[in-house]
């Protein structure tokens, strides 16, 4: 991996080591609050309906966080986010010394996912002018290694705690994560909005999307990561599949849920060489592709080890979209902008997943399991040229020539005798 984002800045370095306790944080809440729901209804509906009371809060937060994002000094916003996140903490795990109620469980989570929306927003806004735009690939590979290292020790070290120190320590342990989070962002720099900060609310998300529609790069960057979670994501397809395709148990779910998160880990920990691709708009369409084609290679073969390797394959090519598109998005827009763009963002990577849920169930119970798997496959290939051909502005993307010659924090450091002392002045792909 390229570390020199870490290098460059202590604020950035700051801003991973809270995001990374809040990672595993999350996670551990993610497997003990359906654990908890389970363990007092014996009912997986509840289970579902406690995850879908967090959807919408969750894209809430998301849009109306990204115009707070713009509007105000990240910094500050990131530590009243995290405050009230460690409140909501408490408040589950409060819950749990007292008796577990039920309706606590569908309250508190859901602040918490609308938390999670504004928070995303605002780490993601602040990055380019910790580190400049030149280390941006290199940031956002970053973030998506840390991301996927949780997704896969959090849920693994939340099943031990639970079975060992109980849902009650679980619990205060992520109220800990977030009291490690208000520290670490307790040491960065003010990063307040830049010229007249605009006003948070509705008018501020919908000058948001404005621009989006306006700017080809951010509008293909959004619709091209639809197309592949709609079409190419059948995990909701994996419990049937295990059974009927592969022959399998509960052990084969667990590895087809698991393989994607492996190949992106591998992925995201071998991301040296993202920085030196020019064309971020080919390279998007590229693993959309690669993407649709592991997804519909997985679908025609019977073999579980193969069909775990096209997974595995097909998670590695989306971490690598995820980070040229998240790219993408912070190179097209001012800094005044990049929150909301960043909220729309984090709104269309929560919602694809579940509309490709129901796309894939729905397709299987008319024509079949394979059958969803494999047209899946083919409608995300098949998309990913149809957003190149209507949206040529997407597809010529590039770095632009001024952040490829952009002289690194650091450099401008050395330059005045001292570590982290400076920030470059920075020109946005839309002012270049």
């Amino acid at each position: 991996m390229d570390l020199t984002p870490l290098r460059v800045s202590r604020d950035f370095r700051a801003l991973m080591a809270g995001q990374l306790v809040s990672t595993l944080g999350t996670q551990l809440t993610a497997v003990a609050v359906p654990y908890q729901v389970y363990s007092i209804t014996h009912s997986s509906l509840d289970v579902g309906l406690v995850s879908l009371a967090q959807l919408f809060p969750l894209i809430f937060g998301s849009l109306w966080g990204g115009s707070l994002v713009d509007s105000v000094d990240r910094r500050k916003l990131l530590m009243v986010v995290e405050a009230l996140g460690a409140l909501m903490a408490a408040a589950l795990a409060v819950n749990a010394d007292l008796g577990s109620a039920l309706w606590p469980l569908f309250v508190f989570p859901s602040v918490l996912a609308a938390l999670s929306g504004v928070d995303s927003s605002a780490r993601n806004a602040m990055v380019p002018k910790m580190i400049g735009l030149r280390l941006i690939p290199a940031s956002n590979a970053l973030f998506q290694s840390l991301f996927q290292t949780g997704a896969i020790v959090g849920p693994a070290l939340a099943g031990l705690l639970l079975a060992g120190a109980g849902l009650r320590f679980v619990y205060w342990l992520n109220v800990a994560s977030f009291l490690g989070s208000v520290a670490a962002v307790f040491l960065l720099s003010a990063y307040p909005p830049e010229g007249t900060a605009a006003r948070p609310g509705w008018r501020s998300v919908g000058e948001g999307l404005k621009f989006a529609w306006r700017t080809p790069p951010v509008l293909g960057a959004y619709l091209i990561d639809v197309n592949a979670m709609v079409f190419g994501l059948p995990r909701a397809l994996f419990p049937a599949l295990a059974a009927t395709h592969f022959g399998g148990g509960a052990t084969t779910v667990g590895l087809l849920y698991a393989a994607p998160g492996a190949g992106a880990l591998i992925g995201a920990v071998t991301t040296g060489w993202v920085g030196r691709v020019r064309r971020q708009g080919m390279a998007v369409i590229a693993s959309v592709i690669v993407w649709g084609a592991a997804i519909t290679g997985f679908g025609l073969v019977r073999w579980l080890p193969l069909g775990l390797l096209f997974l595995a394959i097909a998670g590695w090519a989306d971490v690598i979209s995820a980070v040229f598109r998240n790219t993408i998005i912070q190179f097209a827009g001012p800094d005044a902008m990049r929150g909301r763009l960043m909220g729309v963002q984090m709104a269309v990577v929560t919602g694809g997943p579940r509309i490709g849920d129901l796309e894939a169930g729905a397709v299987a119970t008319a024509f079949g399991n394979v059958t969803s798997v494999v047209s899946g496959g083919l409608a995300c290939i098949a998309g990913a040229f149809l957003v190149a051909r209507l949206i040529p502005g997407f597809a010529r993307q590039s770095v632009p020539a001024s952040v490829v010659g952009e002289v690194a924090p650091c450099e401008v450091a050395a330059g005045a005798g001292g570590e982290d002392e400076g920030e470059p002045e920075l020109d946005t792909a839309a002012e270049a």
